[in-house]
């Protein structure tokens, strides 16, 4: 799970305990005192996020996407702003910002470390979203886990080093899977 993916699905693994065999976290965060980063604060800001998104275009983009991240290019780019691409989706995306209050994970805590299942965090060493004492504590609240740093990455950890982000990936799920010794 990564970014908007780990506050969704962590809180779906927890909801459902016994479907998920392991867990796989890169660059999210999962705690009730979590601090929204500056670009999501403009969007959950009523006007200031509509501005924000209306005056998106698609090359401004890719240039603020190229700038974060070194595998993103121009065809990744374009599938990303699909997210922005029109008035529904851009008033989506600020929905979607407007909704995620971190105190809303507060009846999560301690629910992770009870599914009792392999971690593995992935995790971009220079993440300026989400940084890596994230990953850290990922690590201290889950027995067990074990924290991979790839070098030369950020926040867009899988499109920055892809076959680094696949092999630790595959070592750990085959190492994980239910039936084999942890």
């Amino acid at each position: 799970m990564h970014d908007w993916g780990g506050l969704i699905g962590l809180r779906w693994a927890c909801d459902h305990p016994g479907a998920a065999w392991a867990l796989v976290i890169s660059d999210t965060g999962f705690f009730p005192e979590g601090r929204w980063h500056d670009m999501a604060e403009v969007m959950r800001t009523p006007g200031r996020g509509e501005a924000l998104v209306d005056a998106m275009t698609e090359a401004g983009f890719a240039e603020l996407l190229g700038g974060l991240s070194s595998g993103i290019g121009a065809d990744a780019a374009r599938e990303y702003f699909k997210a922005f691409a029109d008035e529904t989706r851009r008033r989506g995306q600020l929905e979607l910002y407007r909704s995620g209050d971190f105190e809303k994970l507060a009846p999560y805590e301690g629910k992770l470390a009870q599914l009792d299942v392999p971690a593995l965090m992935l995790w971009g060493e220079d993440d300026p979203f989400a940084p890596v004492a994230g990953a850290r504590r990922f690590e201290r609240e889950l027995p067990g886990s074990e924290v991979v740093v790839l070098e030369g990455t950020g926040h867009f950890v899988v499109e920055d080093a892809p076959d680094r982000y696949a092999e630790w990936l595959v070592r750990f799920l085959r190492r994980a899977r239910p039936g084999t010794a942890r």
